[in-house]
């Protein structure tokens, strides 16, 4: 009788596929460890953002509890307005937030800090200045196309067009997150 030798082919492809499952479980693992981490840093970003929409809230509410229409003309600092609004300044230019209002901490601690800048070159009444304007109502008469009135100083209006303010919120949350948040208001001069 013969003996046959065994070749032990049977351990090395079983080496391999330990191996192969090792690196598929370690993918899985850190697959998922990365989708939780996404999954909360969305969930943070938009705690945040809604954080930041209580700045947005105070601007607006400001906005419509303004009587005297002059007194929208100039800078208002304890209510975070400013009358005019450099068309080169972006949320980054540091000079964007002067006159901003750091509201007191929310629940989280959290400090959300706005800004209402009036879209005009200067100070002032809106006649006479360079302002965005939009017609009062889609349907109010003017003497060109509804629309074409949001160029600066394109438009002559029959009736009191609404001006154009935008309110900018910021947060910069504990975790090095930071979200910035605008609305535009249209308001009558």
């Amino acid at each position: 009788m013969m003996q046959r030798h065994q070749q032990g082919i049977a351990l090395p492809i079983m080496l391999i596929m330990l191996t192969v499952m090792m690196v598929s479980g370690i993918y899985l693992i850190k697959s998922s460890t990365s989708s939780a981490l996404t999954t909360a840093n969305l969930a943070y970003d938009s705690a945040l953002a809604k954080a930041a929409d209580a700045g947005l809230h105070a601007g607006f509410a400001y906005l419509r509890t303004v009587v005297n229409k002059a007194d929208l003309e100039n800078n208002q600092a304890a209510q975070g307005y400013v009358a005019t609004l450099n068309s080169t300044w972006t949320v980054s230019t540091p000079a964007f937030w002067t006159g901003s209002v750091i509201m007191d901490p929310n629940a989280a601690g959290d400090r959300v800090e706005y800004v209402i800048h009036r879209q005009c070159d200067f100070t002032g009444p809106y006649n006479g200045n360079t302002c965005i304007k939009t017609s009062a109502r889609p349907n109010a008469p003017t003497p060109v196309a509804f629309g074409s009135s949001l160029g600066l100083g394109s438009a002559r209006y029959t009736t009191q067009p609404q001006l154009h303010y935008v309110v900018t919120a910021r947060i910069n949350g504990p975790r090095g997150g930071n979200v910035v948040t605008q609305a535009v208001v249209l308001k009558g001069p």
